[in-house]
Parts: C-alpha cells; sequence; structure tokens
C-alpha cells in the first residue's frame, strides 16, 4: 500500500494511494462509516503506532469500502505533505561508494571555487578521484538530521542568505516501526513501515567550510525546507527489494543524472541494527539511505538557480517534486 498525509478544509489526514486511479481513500472516514475506531488514522505516526493492528484494518477497509467513490479524494484536490510531517528522529547515511567518492571531490571543487573563481572550480572538478576510505566499509556512517525543517511534495524551498551554491540530492528512506534496542540484522526488516523519496538540500558553501572542523554538517543542512520527504510511503510488501530501484533527477524538466540503488555499503536492516546498539529506536523515525551516485550538483558540477524545479524519480515509489527560490529574490 501507498500511504500519504494530506491537507484538506484545513485538516491534516491520511489516506491511501491509487495512483493507477490518481486518488486517495479517506482512511478515517472509511473507519467511521464501517463502525470501528479511527483514532489509528488520526495521523501517519498514529497509524505507525498501531502496528500490524492499524494496517490489517487499513487493508480491510481498502476492501469492504474501496468500492465507495464519495470516499476518495482526487489527488489533484488535496495538499500533500510530508507522509511524516515531524519525524520522531532523521538519521541520513552515506550509503553509495561512487557518491561518497564523487562527493569528496565536488568539496574540494567547491572551496576552490571560493578561492579561485569558476576556472580553479572547473580545474578541481578533473582530479582523479580518491579511493574510498575504508572506514565506510566498516560502518554505516550517519548523522543526526534536523526533523523540524520537513517539508513535502510541492513545497518551495527558501534557500538561506548566507549560501550561494544551492544542491539537491536524490535518496531512498525508510520509515521505522515498533520501538526496541539492540536489533538483529535478521529482525531489522521488521521494523520497516515503508520507503519514500528523500531531497536532502544542501547549502553547498556553508557545508564546505563547516567540514573542516571536522563534526559533521550544520548550517550547511540545517535549514527550513531542508529535509523535503513524499509523495507518500510504501509499503515493504508492494516495493520488494529496495536496492533494484531505477532513479532519476530532473531539473526544469531536463534529465540531469540516472542511477540505482544497487550496491549499497550496508542495507537498511543493517542500519537499523548498527543505529540501534544500546540505543532505542523508535517507531516513526527516519532513515535516509545517502545520495545515489551521481544524483546531486556537488558530483557533476551542477547546482541550482533561482526558481528551479526539482524533480526526483524513484521506481515503485514516485515522483517527489519541488522547487527552490532564493529569498533576496521574493
Amino acid at each position: 500500500m501507498k500511504f500519504a498525509t494530506y491537507r484538506l478544509a484545513g485538516a491534516a489526514r491520511i489516506g491511501v494511494v491509487d495512483v493507477d486511479s490518481d486518488r486517495m481513500l479517506d482512511l478515517a472516514a472509511a473507519a467511521r462509516r464501517d463502525g470501528v475506531p479511527d483514532a489509528p488514522f488520526a495521523s501517519m505516526l498514529d497509524l505507525i503506532d498501531a502496528d500490524d493492528i492499524g494496517l490489517d484494518r487499513a487493508r480491510s477497509l481498502l476492501a469492504k469500502r474501496g468500492g465507495e467513490d464519495d470516499l476518495w479524494l482526487p489527488l489533484t484536490l488535496a495538499e500533500l505533505l510530508a507522509p511524516v510531517p515531524e519525524p520522531r528522529q532523521m538519521r541520513d547515511a552515506m550509503s553509495f561508494s561512487l557518491h561518497i567518492r564523487q562527493s569528496g571531490r565536488g568539496a574540494r571543487a567547491v572551496q576552490a571555487l571560493q578561492s579561485g573563481g569558476r576556472e580553479a572550480f572547473k580545474a578541481a572538478m578533473q582530479e582523479p578521484l580518491e579511493e574510498l576510505p575504508a572506514v565506510y566499509r566498516d560502518l554505516p556512517i550517519y548523522y543526526i538530521t534536523n526533523r523540524f525543517t520537513v517539508v513535502g511534495p510541492g513545497a518551495t524551498v527558501q534557500w538561506p542568505r548566507y549560501s550561494k551554491v544551492m544542491d539537491y540530492e536524490l535518496e531512498v528512506g525508510v520509515v521505522t516501526r515498533r520501538t526496541r534496542s539492540n536489533i538483529p540484522v535478521h529482525e531489522a526488516g521488521a521494523h520497516i513501515f515503508g520507503y519514500t523519496i528523500f531531497n536532502d538540500f544542501s547549502a553547498r558553501d556553508r557545508q564546505a567550510v563547516e567540514m573542516q572542523g571536522r563534526l559533521g554538517p550544520a548550517k550547511g543542512k540545517s535549514f527550513d525546507g531542508s529535509n523535503a520527504l513524499g509523495p507518500w510511503i510504501v509499503t515493504p510488501d508492494e516495493l520488494g527489494d529496495p536496492q533494484t530501484l531505477n532513479v532519476e533527477v530532473r531539473v526544469n524538466g531536463e534529465t540531469r543524472a540516472k542511477g540505482d540503488t544497487r550496491g549499497m555499503l550496508f542495507s537498511f536492516e543493517e542500519l537499523i541494527a548498527y543505529a540501534s546498539q544500546d540505543e532505542t529506536i523508535h517507531a516513526g523515525e527516519f532513515f535516509g539511505s545517502g545520495t545515489v551516485g551521481n544524483c546531486c550538483g556537488l558530483e557533476i558540477g551542477r547546482f541550482l538557480d533561482n526558481g528551479d524545479t526539482i524533480e526526483l524519480h524513484v521506481d515503485r515509489i514516485g515522483v517527489l517534486t519541488n522547487t527552490v527560490v532564493r529569498q533576496s529574490a521574493t
């Protein structure tokens, strides 16, 4: 199933999406009509907390009430929000070797741009790639990002005033279910509620300076709208193997990159298991895969301009679309 959070008449609701008919079933309304409690459908976090009971009830309502047209809403009439507007935690990993190697070169090129201009940037982008540091094969490296800066599909991101180098990043992510610590790898799959698309917007010029402090990104990754999620969550039974997804980035309709999720250094199950070592992982947390190779401007030397619209396409999930606008231009 595909679950979405949307706003209608000023209220946030959740629904089951039928992409073939371009519409969505109002789960709370279906539950009330069926005479069963609608509490699991008050929000996406409530559905996640309801665990198998909530999922089974959603399936039952879809089967029993799916033929009642007045319970369905055309997607064009609803304002889609991030599927989980405020995750309980957000972590983002570095799972793709090509991205790690190319983004290292790209970061050096951004520094060269700031100190030596465009020609220095071009020269740095021609340098050979370094080998992958061993730590990325030894451990599933991740950082904690800002769960309060989440936006959904269609949102316009106001670019931070302190940055001139705007970038996108195509990632796949999981939302967790069930709360537990010390999760074995072979049991971690049971803690995945579903998959969504993540655009990890990045202020590359600020990030390049911050990373010299060897503590991780701060304002380079944390500003209002920097974490875009959507358009919905796809359950594992419908998605299948998350490492067989083809992806594509389009900016203003132009294809900038194509890739796939094959060859992740660590699976989502391994990432969740590692993060849970002597740390409780809660239902409703988000884990990003890290950027798929070639799927950010830092890797290919092409960044964003004011007013650009970015579309992230991922097989079996959908398309996440956002626009960036410089605040000085509004």
